[in-house]
């Protein structure tokens, strides 16, 4: 093999290790973070449901009306393109001279 043949080799080899260790390092992290997965918990009540086959009943959720314009809500919602137009300035009166 030629010296540039085994250079590149090297920069991939240091490359692929890198890799490997950021994976490594986001494992970790999400190891000691655990947020939730927003699931139930396994329960022994779940259990005894799925075991007997009648499917398990989610508790109803207040159900809330989606806003209508969620943008003007946020105050961001755009408007006409003439509200939006600048009104035009009226001119300075002009003064005589006497």
């Amino acid at each position: 093999m030629t010296g540039g043949a085994i250079a590149g080799m090297e920069r991939v080899r240091i490359g692929l290790t890198g890799l490997a260790f950021v994976f490594l390092a986001v494992l970790l992290a999400m190891v000691f973070i655990r947020q939730e997965a927003g699931e139930e918990p396994i329960t022994p009540n779940l259990l005894e449901q799925q075991r007997s086959g009648q499917p398990a009943t989610p508790e109803p959720e207040a159900e809330t009306a989606a806003p209508a314009e969620p943008l003007a809500e946020l105050g961001v919602a755009p408007g006409k393109a003439d509200a939006n137009a600048a009104e035009a300035t009226p001119e300075a009166p002009v003064v005589e001279e006497q």
